[in-house]
């Protein structure tokens, strides 16, 4: 749909819907047959046409047809659905656990999402919807559907789980969609998508939106829909002359420097907010913990935490609190934040449809994005599998040299001057300059002042950020040491020195990993040395699971600490002794007081060597 003070929805160029005719563009929602009250609450919504899916959707929909239909994310398919289902259920009231539409979806990001709309639309009706989806409490959600909905929003796993607990009756259902269907076949919920639907009325309407149509989702549609109407919404090939909507860029390089090539590629780039896709939960964890040693303020999402820490993390992202957002393929399903500027690809997709699905999360709502992969010398032939398939070029970049970082920094810092020069109210601090320029010369005097801003907001180099990255014509001769360290294994090396070094405790094996100084990871902007140092005790340790990855990113996140001053990390079975200048201490203890680590509240106070 669009809206008065927004472009119209848009995706990838590979998923984006087709570019509407004269023709086409004509007609309101009221042509549609939708009703006064769906009218009225679109109009205080803003929206004034609909796009081609809700076009061609909603009036088959509201004489009660089955349909299948294929569009790709981004092109109004929820709004599509959910009108003619929320003016066929009108203002009746709700019976229990027994809805009368059922909305199947593959994950629970995406449930909360559809579940907004459908009361969004529906404010004025009183509509009742109900999420239900895996990680959270499931009594609450039996209170829920007992209290009354017309509207389940569900994952095929739970929904499955409610029916054999009979806390979610289908008797009563009149609607049944399933929304992103390619999606939940690819992970795994054929089996769940069959039972549930035979446990629906025969007579029920059935609506099947997925982005392609393989023959698994043809096979559903031919047992389950009844002489459904059929829309094709066509993928835009891109107008002559006018530029992609994602900008998609690849550097060549070994796994070893990975790390540190997009750092630096990060640095140049400076991302609203880039969502980073690993293998992974290892590599997730990993690679958060090594970009909040970089200064950034780093989120991560994986199949190994609690619901309640993605919904922490989810609503850091939202909020624009987060720079970066490390994910696995199936954690960031059915992600959609706007303002998602950059997508990075830590490694090559496993095949060309994961990527082009990932490089869909940006360049939305009619902005340019981003999409950066960062491949092994040996994925280079798959680069061009994926142009081929999309016909889209990735051009090939070199890494940035760290005087490039360096230049960048420079230039941001130089922004941030003029910037404040312009705004102006310098009085107060016009007699340090006069004082200072009676002594030195006044250009000596602001390279000095110059230096300091950039040095407090930018820091020195990160670690690695000097390290040779060879170039694409290098890679022949490398590798030729078959003693050589490759991977996380050289990258952790070269952050803590060789192994026994003091900066790790002076040990090796996992007690090293579990006593690191952060000083390691985070290069030496802000050294510990030059100040006061506290010693802050915290009740939870690694019988939770607790690293010191979640311990840094919680005091740079929650308490907005630099986390290039954090001192030594111990952690011990039940408790945790971080080191933190004496300016810090008691903001990290507020802030972790007020959050959660491992989904677990913990106390926090300044150590006195009670160990409970």
């Amino acid at each position: 749909m669009k809206h008065k003070s927004a472009p119209p929805e848009t995706s990838a160029p590979a998923e984006t819907s087709a570019p509407q005719t004269e023709d086409q563009a004509k007609g309101s929602f009221a042509d549609l047959g939708l009703g006064k009250e769906l009218l009225a609450e679109l109009a205080a919504l803003g929206y004034e046409e609909p796009t081609p899916i809700q076009r061609e959707a909603i009036p088959p929909l509201l004489e009660g047809r089955d349909l299948l239909g294929q569009a790709a994310t981004g092109t109004g398919k929820t709004a599509a659905c959910a009108l003619p289902i929320l003016q066929r259920i009108g203002r009746a009231k709700a019976v229990g656990y027994k809805p009368s539409a059922l909305i199947l979806v593959p994950t629970r990001e995406l449930a909360v999402q559809v579940s907004e709309a459908f009361h969004k639309y529906s404010k004025g009706l009183g509509t009742s919807v109900v999420p239900i989806y895996g990680g959270q409490e499931f009594r609450r959600q039996m209170v829920a559907l007992h209290r009354g909905a017309h509207v389940v929003v569900a994952t095929p796993g739970r929904a499955l789980d409610h029916l054999r607990r009979e806390t979610l009756d289908f008797s009563a259902l009149q609607s049944v969609v399933l929304d992103e269907a390619d999606e939940m076949l690819d992970m795994g919920f054929a089996e769940d998508l069959e039972l549930i639907l035979e446990a629906t009325p025969k007579e029920r309407q059935t609506c099947l939106f997925s982005a392609t149509l393989p023959p698994r989702i043809a096979s559903i549609a031919e047992r389950h829909l009844r002489d459904p109407a059929r829309i094709l919404i066509k993928r835009d090939k891109g107008t002559k002359g006018s530029m992609p909507k994602v900008r998609q860029t690849a550097y060549i390089v070994p796994r070893a420097h990975k790390t540190a090539a997009l750092g630096r590629v990060l640095d140049l780039e400076s991302p609203t907010l880039a969502l980073v896709f690993c293998r992974t939960r290892l590599d997730v964890d990993e690679l958060a913990d090594r970009l909040v040693g970089r200064g950034y303020r780093v989120g991560s999402l994986h199949g190994g935490m609690s619901q309640a820490e993605r919904d922490r993390i989810m609503k850091k992202a939202r909020g624009e609190q987060l720079d970066l957002l490390v994910a696995t393929d199936v954690a960031a399903r059915g992600i959609d934040i706007e303002h998602v500027s950059h997508v990075v690809n830590f490694d090559v997709p496993a095949s060309r449809e994961a990527y082009v699905h990932r490089i869909g999360r940006t360049g939305r709502a009619g902005r340019e994005g981003v999409a950066i992969t960062l491949a092994d010398p040996r994925e280079h032939r798959m680069l061009r599998s994926i142009e081929a398939h999309t016909k889209q070029k990735i051009a090939i970049s070199t890494v940035p040299t760290a005087l490039d970082v360096r230049a960048r920094r420079l230039d941001l810092t130089k922004g941030e001057i003029r910037d404040l020069i312009q705004a102006g109210g310098h009085d107060g601090y016009r007699v340090v300059v006069e004082t200072l320029a009676a002594e030195f010369d006044v250009m000596d005097v602001a390279a000095a002042a110059v230096r300091l801003a950039h040095e407090a907001t930018a820091g020195e180099d990160a670690a690695g950020d000097q390290a040779h990255i060879p170039a694409f014509e290098e890679f022949g001769q490398r590798g030729k040491d078959k003693g050589e360290k490759r991977g996380w294994a050289a990258d952790k090396e070269r952050a803590l020195g060789e192994p026994g070094n003091p900066r790790a405790g002076g040990r090796t094996g996992p007690r090293a990993d579990a006593r690191v100084d952060a000083r390691a990871d985070v290069g030496r902007g802000h050294t510990p040395e030059s100040q006061d140092m506290v010693r802050v005790f915290i009740t939870a340790g690694t019988k939770i699971g607790l690293r010191p990855a979640d311990l840094v990113g919680a005091i740079a996140n929650e308490a907005q600490v630099n986390p290039r001053g954090i001192g030594g990390i111990e952690i011990a079975d039940k408790y945790s002794i971080v080191e933190l200048p004496e300016c810090d201490v008691d903001r990290v203890i507020t802030a972790l007081r007020n959050t959660t680590l491992r989904g677990r509240k913990v106390k926090v106070h300044r150590d006195n060597g009670t160990r409970r």
